[in-house]
């Protein structure tokens, strides 16, 4: 199955070149973490901070770095994987242009798959009311999957902005038209592989110990660079025609 294939090679991608992803990530994935560390570590005492530096500015302050790096992270990855272009020193090279067009392109995507999801959720809703919330529960398991879905169809369009490439959303739709079977495979797969990095929060009750914390780093960065990998796959092969080993 195709679908199955891209995973695997994204998988292999990230394993293959760990030493590459670490250092084109690892500083930038740091400043995400930082969230995630003040969240553990309690709230900030006020008192601690400037006087024209509050609590709010500073959540605010650390996600915009976050979003940034995140969009850091992604162009790199996928130029990386696809030109070949190495990282510089322990980041990726700054390419400003694409970064800006790859941020656009997820809220275009973003705004695309919310819209796709109320409307769904509203047939959620409806089920909710006439069939009970045993079956909506498992319709609501679906939205996940759908979400999925029209990510992988219309995600083409962000590693051709890393790259500086013209790609439309309707172009990305139709060359993924062509085997939508794997991306549906992928959507179930990422649904799987969510409820596998979650399964020990459950168990756990969700507590924020430190293992938790540092569990939830690790896989997350995996996560992560997996999933742009998966992306970066799918270009390469529907939109450059790259086989998948």
């Amino acid at each position: 199955m195709t679908g199955w294939r891209i995973f695997v090679h994204s998988v292999r991608m990230v394993v293959d070149n760990l030493g590459t992803a670490l250092r084109l990530s690892l500083v930038l994935y740091l400043v995400q973490v930082a969230a995630q560390v003040q969240a553990y570590m309690g709230p900030v005492d006020p008192a601690q901070l400037p006087d024209d530096m509050g609590p709010g500015l500073t959540q605010l302050v650390l996600t915009l770095l976050a979003a940034v790096a995140s969009l850091w992270i992604a162009v790199g990855w996928h130029r990386f994987v696809l030109t070949g272009e190495p990282p510089a020193g322990l980041l990726p090279r700054w390419h400003g242009s694409a970064i800006l067009s790859y941020l656009w392109r997820s809220i275009k995507i973003g705004l695309l798959i919310v819209l796709a999801l109320m409307v769904a959720g509203l047939v959620v809703t409806l089920v909710a009311l006439a069939l009970g919330p045993q079956v909506a529960a498992v319709f609501g398991f679906g939205l996940v999957g759908l979400g999925s879905f029209l990510f992988f169809r219309m995600g083409l369009v962000l590693p051709a902005a890393a790259l500086g490439l013209p790609l439309s959303v309707r172009e990305a739709w139709r060359a993924t038209k062509r085997d939508d079977g794997a991306v549906i495979t992928l959507a179930f797969l990422v649904i799987g592989g969510s409820l596998l990095i979650e399964l020990p929060a459950m168990i756990d009750g969700g507590s924020a110990t430190t293992v938790s914390l540092i569990y939830g780093v690790v896989v997350n960065w995996f996560a992560t660079m997996i999933g742009i990998s998966i992306l970066t796959s799918l270009y390469g092969h529907f939109i450059e025609g790259r086989p998948i080993d």
